[in-house]
């Protein structure tokens, strides 16, 4: 199902500050909020959904991403709110600045009976170059990813095999514990993830001696992308699993692959069109000729007509790079230029000085370059 405009989500025009954008955000959560519409799944996911649009549109970057590729310039960059597996939890401890750090104090609505945590691992970022031919037809990488995996030895546990775990006194096994105090305004109630046992509730007896009680372990793991064509540089990807594993169980976090384009020694990419500069001799410019020039597929031959003018630009359809949702192609635009020697035979500045005094050599603008030189005379002016 196709995700919703996130200026949509918050109610607000696309010309917003990044006061009003956090400032519309805070109303949103406040009327989803889960303990003010407690046993309301649809509150609930309204409630992740504003926290996703808030994600994007209240960072610059993500937001100019956003503004100009829409969801697919932020795919994955929105820390996976509105995706399942992120606890609304997740969504206080990310935003506690919005929140004032401790969200759900005044009115009794604590978040007391929203459950344990559940812990997910972190996110893990890498760089993937791309040619433009991989961009052109999209490509499969395999890539080697340094990461925190569950250890084999307690399967994730962290408890040496036979080991029981034991109640947090802390929090007596909730994973949260609750602080009441006295403001102006009456009392101020916060509920917080144990710091004792880190909101898992229980504590080991005896750790793993193989993960000394993390439940995860370092590994190199092959990681398969299939990557679009149409990427550009700067987008990011998510891989969703394949980031660390959770400390002692939970959700593994994501994989971010970030493209990187690499330079073309021939041609410049500009949005899905591609730029080729092609240098002629004076003679193949004004008698014309058959050329090939290249495109990310290899080399197509055009006819270059006879009297071609220095500037002018030939467009091949198609030849450029496609749109990342599959519809359309960008051109290749071979841009002209001639190209005068420096360094002249005796024999070479004889024939050019007879030339130069020929009729059909005397240069003859057209209205259509006058009227150019004239504007570029004016910007300069």
């Amino acid at each position: 199902m196709a995700k919703r405009d996130y200026y949509e989500i918050l109610g607000i025009e696309r010309n917003v500050t990044q006061a009003e954008i956090k400032s519309a955000y805070r109303k949103k959560a406040l009327q989803y909020h889960p303990d003010k519409n407690p046993g309301d799944p649809t509150a609930e996911e309204k409630f992740k959904e504003a926290a996703e649009a808030y994600e994007i549109l209240g960072n610059e970057q993500k937001r100019s991403r956003y503004d100009q590729f829409g969801h697919a310039g932020v795919e994955g960059a929105a820390g996976g709110f509105g995706g399942g597996g992120m606890t609304v939890e997740d969504i206080f401890s990310h935003f506690g600045d919005i929140f004032g750090g401790g969200f759900g104090g005044f009115g009794g609505f604590s978040g007391g009976q929203r459950g344990r945590r559940v812990n997910k691992g972190s996110n893990l970022r890498v760089k993937v170059k791309l040619s433009l031919r991989d961009i052109a037809k999209g490509v499969e990488k395999k890539i080697r990813v340094n990461k925190y995996v569950g250890c084999k030895a307690c399967e994730g546990t962290g408890a040496k095999s036979g080991t029981a775990f034991s109640n947090c006194s802390t929090c007596h096994g909730t994973g949260q514990v609750t602080r009441i105090s006295n403001t102006f305004l009456g009392q101020m109630q916060t509920t917080t993830t144990c710091p004792a046992c880190g909101g898992e509730g229980k504590t080991i007896t005896s750790k793993c001696t193989s993960c000394y009680g993390e439940g995860i372990v370092k590994e190199t793991e092959v990681v398969t992308l299939n990557i679009p064509a149409g990427v550009a540089e700067g987008m990011q990807m998510s891989i969703a699993g394949k980031g660390n594993a959770a400390r002692r169980g939970g959700i593994n976090g994501d994989l971010l692959v970030v493209i990187e384009e690499e330079k073309h020694p021939e041609l410049i990419r500009d949005g899905n069109d591609l730029v080729y500069y092609l240098y002629l001799s004076i003679p193949d410019a004004a008698l014309g000729v058959p050329i090939e020039v290249p495109t990310v597929e290899g080399k197509v031959k055009i006819k270059v007509e006879p009297g071609t003018q220095p500037g002018k630009i030939l467009r091949l359809r198609g030849k450029g790079l496609p749109e990342i949702n599959g519809y359309g192609k960008g051109d290749l635009l071979v841009n002209i230029s001639v190209w005068v020697p420096k360094n002249l035979t005796r024999e070479e500045t004889n024939i050019l000085e007879k030339l130069r005094d020929a009729e059909n050599f005397e240069p003859r603008p057209s209205v259509e370059d006058k009227n150019f030189f004239e504007r570029m005379k004016s910007y300069f002016e």
